[in-house]
């Protein structure tokens, strides 16, 4: 299976073509909370958005690569955080991601997602390049702490930031619960207390 690739993060078409995409994304975003990813086809995104089923296909060829382009059209609403501290950045980005998937549609949409990358390796090449751009963004967050003497010099930004995001994955996609303020307060406590810790320095070649 062929799967279009969204646009690269900064760049959006323009004009009619921006406005169908916006019709289309936000299309799937209401199929996915009516009935969820196993109700979603094409034809009911074209019905809904009002595009001609032969524009979605010429231009997403198949419904994996329009779940994927819609979780990176929707985490872009989600802010990269400087309180000026680390444990008030990683308490506000895990708030921010749970206000991100405590909407039942937002879930849905990581489960679609998900699902799609299981089904299509190119969807899963563009799921895992997508958390990769992220997990760099929002590695700021832990170079500045670095910056400031809070965190070791060897600390592995990626590892604090997956670290974060982890109790809300395994809450949605394992545990299937809802998440709350709760969550986020112990995700960033745990991940501060350990980050301090050097917990997450990369490791050390071992000596010869």
């Amino acid at each position: 299976m062929t799967t279009a690739h969204p646009a690269p993060r900064g760049t959006r078409p323009g004009g009619r073509t921006a406005r169908t995409r916006e019709a289309v994304l936000a299309a799937v975003f209401e199929e996915l909370g009516d009935g969820g990813y196993p109700a979603l086809s094409m034809e009911k995104i074209a019905q809904r958005s009002g595009v001609h089923l032969a524009t979605l296909y010429r231009r997403w060829r198949c419904m994996e690569g329009l779940v994927c382009e819609a979780l990176i059209d929707r985490s872009a609403a989600v802010p990269l955080p400087d309180t000026g501290t680390l444990p008030g950045d990683l308490r506000a980005l895990a708030h921010a991601i749970g206000a991100f998937y405590g909407e039942p549609r937002m879930r849905g949409l990581i489960e679609a997602v998900v699902a799609a990358a299981a089904r299509d390796p190119e969807s899963a090449t563009v799921l895992r390049s997508f958390f990769e751009d992220r997990l760099r963004t929002t590695g700021q967050m832990v170079d500045r702490a670095v910056a400031r003497g809070e965190l070791p010099a060897d600390t592995d930004a990626a590892e604090v930031l997956a670290a974060l995001g982890a109790p809300f994955y395994y809450r949605i996609l394992i545990a299937r619960r809802p998440v709350d303020r709760a969550l986020a307060e112990s995700a960033a406590t745990a991940v501060w207390a350990a980050a301090r810790a050097g917990a997450y320095t990369r490791a050390r070649p071992a000596d010869d």
